[in-house]
């Protein structure tokens, strides 16, 4: 359960992936963002073409790891954080590319714990640079908000300050599903059962196609 929450990191992101890849994330369709993330890494000769291709590798770690594919999602991680430092290395001031190199890093970690150290550094120092660039990203603040999610009290972590990072998300962007998501999660992991409820309903009301809220929905008590 929680490398597979852990895995939502990626989520949908401010420079819009393709709605073909979206789809395919939203029905677990590793075979389809595999064949994806391949093409693009094959024909990428830009920073855009890098950011689709850690896109799809991201996308596609994330579904592995909602369904239990450790090894898939960490070789799809990998191959994530190499497309987008190739985008970071075309484009160093553009804040989403940093926000996704961190993303990848920290996915790498539910697949494989012993890259704990290495990897949980690239994805702190990178979402906080992502934050420095650009303090209005709700992705941003997502991101740094599952960071202290998992992250224990004494180290600075904790739900509490993980609720106030999901929040400025949602502030800044409402219509962001996987920000009420996981509003619902950190409610849920406070015992606060019906307002846990009713953030995932608000976010599967945004966007009604995800397999994984649904599947966070109904594992969730009505009390």
């Amino acid at each position: 359960m929680r490398a597979a929450a852990f895995s939502i990191l990626i989520l949908t992101t401010a420079f819009a992936a393709e709605p073909a890849l979206e789809t395919a994330r939203n029905r677990q369709d590793r075979a389809a963002l595999e064949k994806a993330g391949q093409a693009r890494a094959k024909a990428a000769k830009n920073a855009a073409g890098h950011y689709e291709t850690a896109i799809a590798f991201s996308y596609l770690s994330e579904v592995a790891l909602e369904l239990r594919d450790k090894r898939q999602a960490r070789t799809a991680a990998e191959s994530g954080i190499n497309a987008a430092k190739a985008a970071i290395a075309a484009e160093p001031a553009n804040a989403e590319y940093h926000r996704l190199l961190g993303t990848l890093c920290g996915q790498v970690i539910p697949a494989d714990p012993m890259a704990g150290f290495q990897h949980g550094r690239c994805a702190k120092e990178e979402i906080e640079k992502a934050l420095r660039m650009n303090p209005k990203s709700a992705l941003a603040w997502m991101s740094s908000g599952v960071g202290k999610f998992y992250l224990p009290a004494m180290f600075g972590g904790g739900v509490d300050l993980a609720m106030k990072d999901f929040q400025k998300a949602v502030a800044i962007d409402p219509k962001l599903a996987e920000g009420w998501m996981w509003i619902g999660l950190a409610h849920r992991k406070g015992n606060r059962n019906a307002d846990a409820r009713q953030a995932l309903q608000k976010a599967k009301s945004l966007n009604p196609e995800r397999i994984w809220i649904q599947q966070q929905l109904e594992k969730t008590p009505a009390q």
